[in-house]
């Protein structure tokens, strides 16, 4: 096993440079073959040998600060005038592919696998979570991103995993005095981030070297993260919020958006793709694969019955309505975390908890597989649909014609 730091670290990145050509090559989503690049490696090594790639204790940490910025960076792409104007949309759609797959999968853990209800509702939240950082990944790659289906999906995503957050909130509450703290910390934090940020990039300009408008971000981003752990949250948590403030500063200064986004592209997601992959054990995909399948179909099921009508529904045509459901199928970030939280706070055991890991990583990847294949929209298709949605919308309520 290889122990000089060095040479871990140019593995880690041959990695995600092969994943990078491959993903060109194959016309894939990157962050797709990055995960399926860790599960080839991660299961690389022979009866009683270690694993050719492992993870450390610095490898974990830059896996954590690519899904903290990734999410910020989600958040920030949101913009508060698209929003607004898709409110409607983004909320339904949002609302129900949380609350559909939740009810659906929390009944088929405790009625049909019979796991007690604490159980079930954690295998509930983890699989009804819609992957920001999987969308997000796409959104970039095809140039979706700035389109008002792209920003209405993202928004979809962001009500969808706020629903998780909700969720594990209520019902596994561990209320404290750091969570009081976390929680005045981060309304303070959020009210003011939009000026403080406005300020420093019209004070210090654009073109210092030093970069200080993105250390102040990271500045922030750290902070909090570390304020989250503390309080027994996710880093993530705030992450995407924090994104969603300043989404309208990004939106005026778009160079500092595309600094961000190289840095975290470059160096941070690779590490988390990666580690995603890792956490898949192909023996165990094995002897629980009948459980992983129902549970990836019930999960992808649940969801394309609330998402594909309310699309339609929102004057969208059949392709698109099945490319938003098949990406709101998606699940990676919140889910994994969903499932760790069960597993540190021994809600699950350590078998539930990769039962669990191994569908949402899974999920990761079969749904957007197919939508990039098969249902993959044009960048005019998609702002094509905002127009319509405007028009249609101050028209009245949104009654699918024909």
């Amino acid at each position: 096993m290889i122990e000089n730091i060095w040479f871990i670290a140019s593995f880690w990145m041959g990695l995600a440079l092969l994943a990078s050509l491959l993903s060109i090559r194959l016309g894939i989503s990157v962050a797709l073959v990055e995960i399926l690049v860790g599960v080839a490696v991660g299961n690389l090594h022979g009866g009683g040998h270690p694993p050719l790639l492992h993870t450390t204790e610095w490898t974990n940490f830059l896996a954590m600060l690519g899904s903290g910025v990734l999410t910020f960076l989600a958040g920030a792409e949101i913009d508060p005038v698209s929003l607004r104007a898709n409110l409607r949309a983004s909320l339904t759609i949002g609302i129900l592919a949380f609350l559909v797959p939740f009810l659906g999968i929390w009944a088929f853990a405790q009625w049909a696998l019979h796991w007690p209800m604490h159980q079930a509702w954690i295998a509930g939240i983890a699989l009804s979570t819609t992957s920001v950082a999987v969308v997000y990944a796409v959104m970039i790659e095809g140039g979706l991103s700035s389109t008002a289906l792209g920003k209405m999906l993202l928004a979809a995503c962001f009500i969808n995993d706020f629903g998780t957050v909700l969720a594990l909130g209520v019902l596994f509450a561990d209320f404290n005095l750091w969570l009081v703290v976390f929680i005045v910390v981060s309304a303070i934090l959020l009210w003011f981030m939009p000026s403080w940020t406005q300020k420093l990039i019209t004070r210090l300009g654009q073109t210092r070297v030093s970069e200080p408008e993105v250390k102040f971000l990271f500045l922030v981003l750290f902070f909090m993260g570390g304020l989250a752990t503390t309080a027994k949250s996710e880093a993530v948590l705030p992450a995407y919020l924090l994104g969603l403030v300043v989404a309208g500063v990004f939106l005026r200064d778009r160079t500092l958006v595309h600094r961000m986004r190289s840095i975290a592209f470059a160096v941070f997601t690779p590490f988390y793709f990666i580690k995603a992959g890792l956490l898949v054990s192909l023996p165990a995909l094995a002897t629980s694969v009948v459980v992983i399948a129902l549970l990836l179909a019930l999960k992808m099921a649940t969801k394309y019955v609330c998402v594909w009508p309310l699309s339609r529904r929102f004057f969208m045509r059949s392709g698109e309505a099945h490319y938003s459901a098949l990406l709101m199928s998606t699940g990676l970030t919140f889910g994994t975390i969903s499932a760790l939280f069960g597993l540190q706070n021994k809600i699950i055991d350590q078998k539930q908890y990769s039962l669990l890991v191994t569908v949402v990583i899974l999920s990761a990847f079969i749904p957007t597989l197919i939508a990039q294949r098969f249902f993959q929209p044009s960048v005019r298709t998609m702002k094509a649909w905002g127009r319509l949605y405007q028009r249609r919308i101050q028209q009245g309520p949104p009654i699918l014609k024909g």
